[in-house]
């Protein structure tokens, strides 16, 4: 069974703060109920009350909402480390639906305990929080992505914004990653069609950027890439000092 210090939270939020070993122990404290999730099946309803926060262990989940014309927009993707319905918890009723991509894990975390956890270790809660606010940042600029960015620069920051969140959690690097999302994913993402997604990914392999083919994600031409995409990761704050 994985250890507390190599679980993907704790990599995650060891990125803001050296994390103590009372702050570990109230971590594992944290991840004592871990339930399996299958992929397709909702694991948040849009409009739910009354349901827990989980932080997301193995596997890949989608949150989306969806329009009175019962389209899909997806908000976000979130990957091993990331907390699911955080903010539905706090507010009683989720604004939004979350699916899991794949079959996965998650630890179930009753907001009773998580306010336990905040009281006996404030830094702990700092460094949730510097997670949480890191999760906001990335949808802000999702934002800018579908309304500035046209769609070559769109998939490219995407993909490189993924691929600078898995490295956090020891899943990804500079050469690539395994990435489950689907062409139909990525059009729901990123405001494109299905048709679309597949000229685009053409085009940035062909150009000899990078290649997505077979769940795998190869930069072929990293730097090329963040150049065309004008990508500056400093909205994911993983440079800056810890916390002492």
């Amino acid at each position: 069974m994985m250890t507390i210090e190599a679980s993907p939270l704790t990599r995650k939020l060891s990125a803001f703060v050296a994390l103590s070993e009372t702050e570990l122990a109230v971590l594992e404290r944290l991840h004592q109920r871990r339930k399996s999730f299958c992929a397709g099946r909702d694991l948040v309803h849009q409009g739910q009350s009354e349901q827990a926060a989980y932080i997301l262990a193995e596997g890949w989940v989608v949150s989306y909402k969806i329009q009175p014309d019962g389209s899909r927009q997806i908000v976000d993707f979130q990957i091993p480390g990331d907390f699911l319905g955080l903010r539905s918890v706090l507010l009683h009723t989720s604004d939004h639906g979350i699916e899991p991509i794949v079959d996965i894990k998650a630890v179930e975390v009753l907001v009773s305990d998580l306010l336990q956890a905040f009281e006996e270790t404030p830094r702990l809660a700092t460094a949730i929080l510097w997670a949480v606010s890191r999760d906001e940042a990335m949808v802000v600029e999702h934002l800018v992505g579908l309304g500035r960015r046209d769609a070559d620069a769109r998939m490219a920051h995407f993909l490189l914004e993924l691929g600078v969140r898995l490295s956090l959690v020891g899943m990804g690097s500079r050469q690539g990653y395994a990435c489950p999302l689907t062409q139909y994913h990525l059009a729901d993402a990123l405001g494109l069609s299905a048709i679309h997604v597949n000229r685009v990914l053409r085009r940035l392999r062909e150009a000899g950027f990078v290649t997505f083919r077979s769940g795998q994600v190869t930069f072929d031409d990293y730097e090329g890439l963040v150049a065309l995409a004008h990508f500056d990761p400093a909205y994911l704050d993983q440079t800056r000092p810890l916390l002492p």
